[in-house]
């Protein structure tokens, strides 16, 4: 089981590193994902992944819902990552005590790069390369600033009119949540 997971981890951080050097920002590729080694992360995402305790439940992107599993200690190793990483958008969300004003925090570029080459690299890892399929099924539940879905659905290849679209829809939630 944990050899199982360290393959992986290890197919997933070339692909990360491939990804960040095509973006210029190959210091990043390396140091990606470290956390995952500390026995906080790797333990229990060994376990959920590879330990045949949890059925997986993936959509044809890839996808999996990395929380409310109903395996704590995989739940707990979820949070962990988040909040030790700066690429995922978790990281930027600054709670409020109520979801609806949560704060979004603006993520620097380095990062914005960091999570598209994570997205392909684990797209890449898992046989679902398609991350601008992934991205417009899943973005939605995602908190990120306009600039970052801008610059994101840029690097995807996503017409300009989707971005307007979410543009607006953007504006309209904060107009009615301020």
């Amino acid at each position: 089981m944990y050899l199982k997971y360290l393959r992986y981890v290890l197919r997933h951080k070339w692909y990360v590193f491939i990804e960040c050097c095509k973006l210029g920002i190959p210091w990043l590729g390396i140091i990606h994902d470290w956390s995952k080694f500390l026995p906080s992360e790797f333990i229990p995402y060994a376990r959920h992944f590879y330990g045949g305790k949890h059925d997986i439940q993936r959509d044809a992107t890839g996808y999996y819902k990395p929380v409310d599993t109903g395996d704590p200690a995989f739940d707990w190793g979820w949070f962990l990552h988040a909040k030790r990483n700066r690429h995922h958008w978790q990281w930027w969300v600054l709670p409020t005590g109520d979801p609806t004003e949560d704060k979004v925090l603006r993520m620097p570029l380095r990062y914005m790069k960091e999570m598209l080459a994570d997205w392909r690299g684990a797209g890449k890892a898992l046989g679902t390369p398609d991350t601008q399929a992934w991205y417009l099924k899943h973005n939605w539940s995602m908190r990120l600033t306009a600039e970052t879905r801008i610059w994101l659905m840029g690097q995807l290849g996503i017409v300009n009119s989707l971005a307007e679209t979410i543009l607006a829809a953007d504006a309209d939630f904060r107009a009615r949540h301020t």
